[in-house]
Order: C-alpha cells, then sequence, then structure tokens
C-alpha cells in the first residue's frame, strides 16, 4: 500500500504540493487526476524519494521509499519514458536495472514479453517511437514484480490497441493484489480503468472517491424528452418553471427533477412522449466541473 501523510513540497516559496493526505490501496487502480499544474508528477516524485518533502511523508508498505530493501521488488514506476540511455538496447537496459537490484536475469525476458517488445529487445533504444518507449517503461515497472506500481501518463503515445492493452493490464495487476496508482488525462480511460479517483488542483486534495460516486457527486443528471407535438412540450417547458432548455430535433433536457415527475406533468397537460431518457454527465464533464476553479492555464477560445 502506498499512503501519503501531510505531504507538502515548496520551490522558492511557491507550494506546489499542500497537504495532501490519501492511500492507494491493494487490489485496486487509484486514477490520480488533476489540472496541468496541479502537483500530480511532484507527489510521485516525493513518493519515490526522487524530491525531498518541506513537509509530510510518503510511505509504501509504511516505510519511506529510501528505506526500503530492494525498493523495485516492493514498487514499480514510470514516471518518465524518455529518461532512459538510447545507445542501449531494450534488454541491455533491463538487464542492468536487474543487476543492480539484485533480480534474476530471467525476469528481463517475462517483462519484454509481457509488454510485447520481445522482438524489439534487441534494438537500441534511441530509435524507439513513443509507444514502444511507454512499453519498455512500463516493462522496468515490473520487472521486480512488485506489490505496488505508480504509472505516469502510461498511455502517451500508444495506439489504440496499445491503449486497450495498458487498460486491461491495469485492471489485470489491481485483480492480483496490487496497488496500482495511474495518473492520466485521458478521462475515458479513466472511467473505464480506475475503481477510485484521488483528484488534486493548485497541490491541494479536491476529492478521494470511487469513480461512480465522484461522478454521480459533481455530475449532473439530465432528463431528455421528446413529444409527438414538439409545439405543446416547448409550450409546456415555457410555463412550467423548470430548468430546461430547448436541444437539438425539438428535444429537450430538464434538470433538477425526477423523470417520474415529468411523465406525470406531460400526462396531466395531455402531452404525448415518445422518449424520456435520464443523462449522466461523463467523467469528464464532472471532473472539468468540480475543478473549474483549479485550472492554472487556461486558453481563451478564438
Amino acid at each position: 500500500m502506498i499512503k501519503v501523510e501531510g505531504l507538502s513540497k515548496e520551490y522558492g516559496g511557491a507550494r506546489v504540493v499542500d497537504g495532501l493526505d490519501f492511500e492507494v490501496r491493494p487490489g485496486v487502480v487509484t486514477g490520480f487526476l488533476g489540472p496541468n499544474g496541479a502537483g500530480k508528477s511532484t507527489t510521485m516524485r516525493l513518493i519515490l524519494g526522487l524530491d525531498r518533502p518541506t513537509a509530510g511523508r510518503a510511505l509504501v508498505d509504511g516505510r519511506p521509499y529510501a528505506e526500503l530493501d530492494a525498493p523495485l521488488r516492493r514498487v514499480g514506476a514510470l514516471l518518465d519514458a524518455h529518461a532512459l540511455h538510447g545507445g542501449r538496447t531494450a534488454r541491455g537496459h533491463l538487464r542492468w536495472l536487474a543487476a543492480s537490484n539484485g533480480l534474476p536475469d530471467r525476469r528481463v525476458g517475462e517483462v519484454l514479453d509481457q509488454v510485447g517488445l520481445a522482438d524489439a529487445a534487441g534494438r537500441r533504444i534511441r530509435g524507439f517511437s513513443l509507444g514502444m518507449l511507454q512499453r519498455l517503461g512500463v516493462a522496468a515497472a515490473l520487472l521486480g514484480d512488485p506489490p505496488a506500481l505508480m504509472l505516469d501518463e502510461p498511455v502517451n503515445g500508444l495506439d489504440p490497441e496499445g491503449i486497450r492493452w495498458i487498460r486491461a493490464l491495469l485492471r489485470d495487476l489491481a485483480a492480483e493484489g496490487r496497488a496500482v496508482l495511474v495518473s492520466s488525462h485521458l478521462m475515458t480511460e479513466m472511467a473505464l480503468t480506475a475503481d477510485h479517483l484521488v483528484v488534486i488542483g493548485r497541490g491541494r486534495l479536491l476529492a478521494d472517491a470511487p469513480t461512480p460516486e465522484f461522478i454521480d457527486r459533481h455530475g449532473r443528471t439530465r432528463i431528455r424528452l421528446r413529444a409527438v407535438d414538439p409545439d405543446k412540450l416547448a409550450s409546456l417547458m415555457g410555463r412550467s418553471g423548470l430548468e430546461a432548455r430547448r436541444v437539438d430535433g425539438g428535444a429537450w433536457e430538464v434538470t433538477g427533477t425526477a423523470p417520474e415527475a415529468l411523465a406525470a406533468l406531460a400526462a396531466a397537460e395531455g402531452v404525448v412522449l415518445y422518449e424520456i431518457a435520464v443523462q449522466q454527465d461523463s467523467l469528464e464533464e464532472a471532473f472539468l466541473r468540480m475543478t473549474a476553479d483549479s485550472v492554472e492555464y487556461r486558453a481563451v477560445a478564438a
């Protein structure tokens, strides 16, 4: 398990991580979300001992990373797929990691197979595409067969097959009882992959909840209506006092009331409905709504 307690980090007087508390539990894929500049990568670096916290602590199995024996056997990480020696081969890179961490050489071939790079094992890393670098980074994270994994934007550069593969891999790793922390800006993937969400903004914790609960709490529920006579429906919506807006093709979206109440209202007014559908915001819509005040860099649309 990964546990963060009161974790803070300042650079030049600016606090980029501010009193974070959360856990990454075994058997769960935890999505780590936040706008650009929220402090996600810094938090991951603090967990791995690559930066020293200003306050608080981060623990892996109850101990700071620097105090772990054979750390690659405890936690595997992918933070920067480009941070590799381009002159080495994929096999050479992993063999160097294995030897320096006391891991058996057989693991090199196993993880290369697992990530689909067995045929590229003898190629120089400098010739790898971004997707191949990501796969090699995942292989390095898996090398010690650790019970905890941390992956920062693992689908970046992957093609659709690769994205589907990493999604299945993360789910399988959690099903084996591992604690998985994954950062991504692809909300669709997080909705499909993450069981639990930790959301931060401007370095502070904004949410720590199961994914469905987060969407229910921060998203909107809308009811879509269509009637045989669109004009009668428009008249009813206009005088009903409901929070309603016209959308495409004569349909209406209503918020703040139950579908049963809308159906009863339409029946009482003689409006024949042929569509009444409940629509829930996606994770992306809920995330954008929840983090609207925490966006560091906001562009203005033309």
